[in-house]
């Protein structure tokens, strides 16, 4: 779905409080495909929550390096985790080489995670996410584990005061930038 049809079908779902306040912006670079562009969250003018392709591969390797590099940080490693680096290398690796190889890999994931928690999102994430978003329901959305998934249903106008109001307690278990939203969904009340 191109951009411009996306970001009409989110905004006509935006509670009626936020119109003028919360804008879906996106740049992208028409003749330089090296350059994916941006995509964030603008409320009041200001860019709330950016989405940007180029630093995320940087910030995910660095998040790495410090995970590999902290002796604090133990990572259990399972037999079936070196089970499958065996299979993947077709046995010819040595022993101890596979559980170092297990290691990195778990490691990897952490980043990930991490980086994913950090909401350090890129625009196609954004445009995957937010296309999950307009196919599944409101409850699911609010359910999610996905800060993006969150925001987007916490200025959908389907969430009501009632809903909100009675959301107080799960939003103290979520992320900073979804508990802002929560709080500038609340303002509108």
């Amino acid at each position: 779905m191109a951009w411009s049809k996306l970001k009409q079908l989110l905004e006509s779902f935006l509670c009626p409080a936020l119109y003028g306040r919360f804008e879906y912006r996106a740049t992208s670079y028409r003749y330089l495909p090296d350059k994916a562009g941006l995509c964030y969250i603008a409320v009041d003018k200001k860019n709330v929550l950016n989405m940007n392709d180029i630093t995320t591969l940087i910030r995910w390797y660095h998040t790495e390096l410090e995970i590999k590099n902290d002796p604090d940080i133990q990572i259990p490693i399972n037999n079936e985790e070196i089970e499958a680096v065996r299979k993947d290398t077709k046995g010819i690796v040595p022993e101890d080489r596979l559980k170092v190889i297990a290691r990195n890999r778990k490691i990897s994931e952490y980043a990930k995670e991490l980086l994913s928690v950090q909401s350090a999102l890129s625009k196609s994430n954004f445009v995957v996410v937010a296309n999950k978003f307009l196919s599944i329901s409101i409850e699911e959305s609010l359910e999610s584990n996905d800060i993006l998934l969150n925001i987007l249903a916490l200025v959908d106008r389907r969430v009501g005061k009632k809903r909100i109001l009675n959301m107080t307690e799960k939003m103290k278990l979520k992320h900073p930038i979804v508990q802002y939203f929560y709080e500038l969904r609340l303002s509108t009340f």
